[in-house]
């Protein structure tokens, strides 16, 4: 079915907006994006859409944002490549096992876990703590073992609750990482971008992306995370924090709201 002008027009919108976040903040977006998708177009008087498109429409931001951004990331080498590797393979395998296992385990308790979990990543963005100095064309260096822990917990739980979990990730890697908050962003950027692939590809294949919303969305959302990244750069370190921390405390009220039986 062919996609209304006002519904193009309003989904190219909302991509680049939410890159621009994404680029910013180091996120994949989808916790904005997505109740945006599915109540915003019944207020504005334009074509609803299913669970299943805003799902797929979701996932295809996540991957071509991040994408997006984590070259503009690269460009100003804020990205640890060692650590995307380490960190983005193990967090895809957790979050398919957490998906399957998901089938047999209830609901709603996970949904106020991870809420909980999300609460706790906030108030870690708010504590204050000495940002780490960027190293000076080196990688960084992290403890391999807990990069890992990191990924396996918030990829099997976000795979448990249908969460991507990135807005956990950067106060986790911050707090027991200890790396610098600029590579931390542009780091996650790559790490949500390789975790989304494999999501997006069975997405595709099953044909649960609506592809002329999803060509508008992709061309709002690379520009829109260019330019996120661009002011990410140029954004002083206290008010990224802040950003994020206000991010990341509407993402827990709004998988705690989700826990709670309706």
């Amino acid at each position: 079915m062919t996609a209304a002008v006002p519904m193009l027009a309003f989904t190219l919108t909302l991509g680049l907006g939410v890159s621009v976040l994404s680029g910013l903040l180091g996120i994949g977006g989808g916790i904005i994006l997505a109740p945006a998708l599915l109540y915003l177009p019944s207020w504005l008087g334009i074509d609803s859409l299913d669970m299943r498109a805003v799902a797929g429409l979701t996932m295809t931001q996540a991957l071509f944002a991040c994408l997006s951004g984590a070259l503009r990331h690269q460009s100003h080498h804020s990205i640890c490549w060692p650590l995307v590797r380490c960190m983005g393979l193990t967090i895809a395998g957790a979050s398919f096992a957490g998906a399957v296992a998901s089938s047999v385990v209830r609901n709603e308790t996970l949904m106020a876990l991870f809420a909980f979990l999300a609460l706790g990543a906030a108030l870690l963005m708010i504590l204050p703590q000495e940002d780490q100095p960027s190293p000076q064309g080196d990688v960084p260096s992290f403890r391999r073992p807990v990069a890992v822990a990191i990924a396996l917990c918030v990829g099997f739980l976000g795979g448990l609750v249908g969460q991507g979990g990135s807005f956990i990730l950067i106060p986790l890697m911050l707090w027991l990482l200890r790396l610098p908050l600029r590579i931390v962003v542009g780091s996650n950027l790559a790490i949500v971008a390789l975790a989304s692939l494999s999501g997006f590809l069975g997405k595709l294949l099953t044909h649960q992306i609506p592809l002329e919303l999803g060509v508008a969305l992709v061309l709002g959302a690379i520009p829109g995370a260019q330019l996120g990244g661009a002011l990410s750069q140029r954004t002083p370190t206290p008010l990224l924090r802040g950003g994020l921390a206000l991010v990341i405390l509407l993402a827990a009220a709004k998988v705690g709201y989700d826990a709670i039986p309706q």
